[in-house]
């Protein structure tokens, strides 16, 4: 297998509004960042991936972009940016920003003509359809943020697709002049000094041009059906490949809803020429209903556990590579997700940081995730920012569901969940802000937060740390082949890792204490733990997480 840095390499994401404030007007700017370098570089990570910080009407917080070169006046201006860009590569750490390509706001110039008439040479960068003859939208498809995914505009009696807020209208790739515009996009950062790009919801950027309605009202199949991987999409990645990404050395990694396992080696597979790597959301849509995540059902461990034993074969039979994650911006808190928040919240952080680090892929951690941020409940609608959470609250008023309920979900599922400020101290906006922060912050900042952890040694964000540094000095851990041992037990993980090194990885995701039903591994040397213990047994404690190296 080919090595590269990427693969190597540890990602540190950042959602910029939510990082560090500068100048005190509430968000977080990209001079807060600069402030926070020699954090970021403490961290050991090699990697940041920049959430949006083009200009914007902040419609879907910067995934709306009305100017891609050009950065958004609450973040800074160009002259800091490249300020930060000087200060990551001093630091030895490479940054790849977000491209968002398959949408942009609505009050871009490229949108802004094209809605002017039926015959502005603009016209076609976008999707624009009459309505039906009986009336109403051109077809029954729904956004992703709920309601339709067509917005009807008076001025030349038509339709303009928006797979997410109407303020997104969605570009027409069919258009060579779109590929282009997209394309010189990418040459500007990248020959600014940018090292790669994660591209959002790519694989929807190809469309069926039928535009069939939909017999079915199951969102997940939607999407899996209607709009991703269309006719072209694997032409457009090539052609991008082939204009711009093989000319730079740089990485990619593609956000792929509605990838799966028999057409996601598509995008990354060896020889294929389009992407690095690729977001795929099995673990993370794992508990989404037919209506999505608001509608959920029950959580499974044995399909958690699937999902990452069928994602590793896949790839690693096509040569292709993966990206372990297990939260970003758009997702809830891992530990409040997949661990413990309460009772085990120290002991399960640390565990759920030991899977992402004993994995096959490059790993990315979310700001906040090194110190075992967890979810937050406001008391009332109110105080919530994200639209996808606004719209979702609106549907279910609309459907007459009980509110109560729907605000437990809202609790549950929110993006803003990890959008709330970071927390770097105890103080009244956790040092994240001298004014009013734009986001609520979570109450228990006075006690989970960067300063109450930094010089203890048994905290949250030193056992990160040291994962980074144990990763990088055991490199078959990125590279070696993977198989899960216990694919049928309820409370535990427990997988080998083999290169020139054989390891055993056991986690225990329960409560209770669990004996290990595992054989063949006498002769094991106890290498981590999250508990302090040094006990070379298969027992594991609630939420423990041991690495053995096998002699």
């Amino acid at each position: 297998m080919k090595k590269t840095w990427w693969k190597e390499g540890v990602v540190y994401q950042i959602y910029p509004r939510s990082f560090k404030d500068a100048n005190g007007d509430g968000m977080g700017d990209l001079r807060g960042i600069i402030q926070k370098l020699d954090y970021i570089k403490s961290l050991g990570v090699d990697i940041v991936w920049l959430c949006p910080v083009y200009k914007s009407p902040n419609d879907d917080n910067g995934y709306d972009i009305s100017d891609y070169r050009n950065i958004m006046d609450e973040f800074g201006t160009m002259e800091d940016f490249d300020e930060l860009l000087a200060g990551f590569k001093e630091r030895n750490i490479k940054l790849v920003m977000d491209l968002v390509a398959n949408h942009s706001s609505d009050e871009h110039r490229w949108f802004q003509e094209s809605r002017k008439s039926k015959g502005n040479p603009y016209r076609d960068y976008y999707y624009w359809k009459p309505g039906k003859p009986e009336g109403g939208p051109p077809n029954n498809w729904q956004s992703f943020f709920n309601g339709p995914a067509w917005e009807y505009d008076e001025a030349t009696n038509e339709y303009y697709l928006h797979l997410f807020t109407k303020k997104q209208p969605d570009l027409n790739w069919e258009n060579p002049k779109v590929r282009q515009e997209i394309y010189d996009v990418i040459r500007y950062w990248f020959d600014k000094g940018v090292d790669g790009f994660r591209m959002d919801v790519i694989s929807v950027i190809s469309k069926q041009l039928a535009f069939p309605d939909s017999p079915t009202e199951d969102f997940t199949t939607l999407v899996e059906r209607y709009y991703a991987n269309g006719p072209r999409i694997h032409e457009f990645l090539r052609e991008m490949n082939e204009n711009v990404l093989r000319h730079y050395d740089i990485m990619t990694v593609g956000e792929g809803p509605g990838i799966d396992l028999e057409n996601g080696p598509l995008y990354v597979g060896d020889g294929r020429q389009e992407l690095d790597m690729i977001f795929h959301f099995g673990h993370m849509f794992i508990d989404n209903g037919p209506g999505g995540k608001y509608d959920p059902v029950p959580y499974s461990f044995l399909q958690f556990k699937k999902v990452f034993a069928e994602w590793d074969k896949r790839l690693s039979e096509a040569g292709g590579w993966g990206s372990i994650f297990l939260g970003n911006h758009d997702f809830s808190r891992m530990v409040s997700r997949f661990g413990d928040d309460d009772t085990y919240w120290k002991e399960s952080a640390k565990m759920l940081s030991t899977l992402l680090f004993t994995l096959r892929g490059t790993v990315y951690v979310y700001q906040g995730d090194e110190i075992g941020m967890t979810n937050v409940a406001f008391s009332d609608i109110s105080h919530y920012q994200d639209v996808e959470t606004l719209n979702a609250w609106k549907a279910a008023e609309a459907a007459g569901k009980p509110m109560d309920r729907q605000l437990e979900l809202v609790h549950m599922q929110s993006r803003d969940n990890a959008r709330t400020p970071l927390q770097w101290d105890s103080s009244e906006n956790a040092g994240f802000t001298t004014g009013k922060p734009w986001l609520g912050l979570n109450p228990n900042h006075t006690s989970i937060n960067v300063a109450a952890q930094e010089d203890d040694p048994d905290s949250i964000l030193n056992y990160y740390r040291k994962m980074v540094r144990f990763r990088k000095q055991h490199k078959d851990l990125v590279y070696g082949d993977y198989l899960d041992l216990l694919p049928d037990d309820e409370a535990l993980f427990a997988y080998e890792r083999k290169g020139g090194k054989h390891y055993l990885i056991i986690l225990n995701f329960s409560a209770s204490q669990h004996k290990v039903p595992l054989q063949n591994f006498e002769n094991r040397e106890l290498l981590i733990s999250n508990y302090s213990s040094t006990d070379n047994s298969l027992s594991l404690q609630p939420w423990e997480a041991k690495v053995f190296l096998i002699n």
